[in-house]
């Protein structure tokens, strides 16, 4: 797998200012890092800083060049995982009853709740991000009302949204990514959660995959990516919910939030919640249940209506 060697450090940010310079420039497209962080360098200040990872000196020099970024200071980077080397440092997350974790945390499992194992590696989706953080409380909200039983993560990096939901309701789950290295990083941490049997975790592009096809419709899907993939993926991601089922959204900015909500509610979805952490955004959108025929119920079919406008359709 191609390594990072060369870092763009842009210091002595705020909080916010590190957050949103790190958004947008995950957007400009004449930037091509591997990777961005964000990382405190003083607490005592309140100072922090973008790190962009880049495989050659030359890649990082040319960065550089874009305009605003003429102040970064370039750096090899030492000989070592740096991916877990960032990332090792954070504390647990708690979200809602999911309490994520590395391996060196271990120890700091909490009594009750569903406990969470996702070492850094080399796909994203520790849970220390507000998109995969946002997720989580979503399905928190979620298993408060109903539990899923069939359930697609799109993207899935990790696997740990898809880990999260088949720990939580005893079902399967299928986590698809472009990457191999993701389906093999979501299998490893499936099996060290003693959850692998029930996580079908492949490479697909999209929804055509013949896994995905078969298995739908849906009750619960994650697309936990970026807003692009989102707007090209909305009408076939409405197609394989199910009536009744939840669609959650994220890889999202605040300012990109209103965009993706008139995309999907224009394919027939409705948006049931927002959640938002620091400049990132969480969409849940539901789909309807189906509506009964003018002047009388549809044969062989009974609705029953829940309070939260939840139903279920029984033969009779």
């Amino acid at each position: 797998m191609t390594e990072a060697r060369f870092t763009l450090t842009l210091p002595d940010l705020s909080h916010d200012g590190a957050n949103a310079l790190a958004s947008a420039l995950e957007e400009n497209i004449r930037l091509d890092p591997m990777a961005i962080t964000i990382n405190e360098t003083d607490e005592a200040r309140a100072l922090w800083e973008v790190v962009l990872y880049f495989e050659t000196g030359e890649e990082a020099e040319a960065a550089r060049a874009v305009d605003g970024l003429g102040q970064g200071q370039i750096a090899p980077m030492p000989q070592q995982d740096w991916v877990r080397q960032s990332l090792e440092g954070l504390a647990p997350v708690t979200a809602g009853r999911f309490f994520l974790h590395g391996s060196h945390d271990r120890h700091r499992r909490r009594p009750g709740g569903i406990a969470l194992e996702i070492d850094a590696g080399t796909a994203f989706g520790t849970g220390h991000h507000g998109t995969t953080e946002g997720c989580l409380m979503a399905l928190d909200r979620i298993l408060k009302r109903r539990l899923p039983a069939n359930i697609l993560d799109v993207g899935c990096g990790t696997g740990v949204l898809a880990i999260a939901a088949a720990k939580a309701t005893g079902r399967p789950a299928l986590a698809s990514d472009i990457d191999p290295e993701a389906v093999k990083v979501t299998l490893a941490n499936a099996a060290l959660n003693g959850v692998k049997p029930l996580i079908g975790s492949f490479v697909a592009a999209g929804l055509s995959h013949p896994r995905i096809a078969g298995a739908g419709p849906y009750d619960l899907i994650f697309a936990n990516i970026l807003a692009r993939p989102l707007v090209a993926l909305a009408t076939g991601l409405a197609r394989v919910l199910r009536p009744g089922g939840d669609l959650i959204l994220s890889g999202l900015t605040l300012e990109q939030m209103r965009w993706i909500e008139a995309v999907y509610e224009s394919r027939g979805l409705v948006l049931a919640s927002r959640i938002t952490r620091g400049n990132w955004a969480t969409l849940v959108f539901t789909r309807a249940q189906k509506q009964k025929r003018p002047g009388g119920r549809t044969p062989g079919r009974l609705l029953l209506a829940g309070s939260r406008g939840a139903g279920w359709e029984l033969d009779c």
